[in-house]
């Protein structure tokens, strides 16, 4: 008499919440991607009627304890004109520059970063918030 089982049960794992898992992970990840700007610095734009739609070389920031920001690199004014260089060397078009300003910022930080835009020729744009005047 045999008593051993001759046909021995294989273990199987089940993938399919794994499956669904991983496809709800990936879902999540790609929407919160396309949300997140690694170019962000925080500063309340002054108010327009008009939006400023153009195309973009180099955003200077300029933040409310007056600092200077191209890009996310924070930069002294002396430095400006040093950076913003090489920006404007890729571009054959004509280069324009982004001031992104906050509304505290006295106009004389705004006019220092347009006058070295001007002496490396290129186009200046100030970024307001696109709500409008209330």
């Amino acid at each position: 008499m045999n008593l051993r089982n001759r046909h021995r049960e294989e273990a199987e794992v089940h993938t399919g919440p794994l499956n669904d898992i991983l496809f709800i992970l990936l879902l999540f990840f790609l929407i919160v991607s396309t949300l997140a700007n690694p170019n962000v610095v925080k500063l309340s734009q002054p108010k327009s009627k008009s939006d400023t739609k153009a195309k973009q070389t180099v955003v200077v920031s300029i933040d409310a304890n007056k600092q200077f920001y191209v890009g996310t690199t924070k930069v002294t004014i002396e430095e400006l004109k040093a950076r913003l260089q090489p920006f404007l060397a890729k571009e054959t078009d004509q280069p324009s520059i982004v001031i992104n300003a906050d509304k505290s910022v006295p106009v004389d930080d705004v006019v220092a970063v347009m006058r070295v835009a001007r002496e490396l020729g290129a186009r200046t744009v100030l970024a307001v918030d696109k709500n409008g005047v209330q």
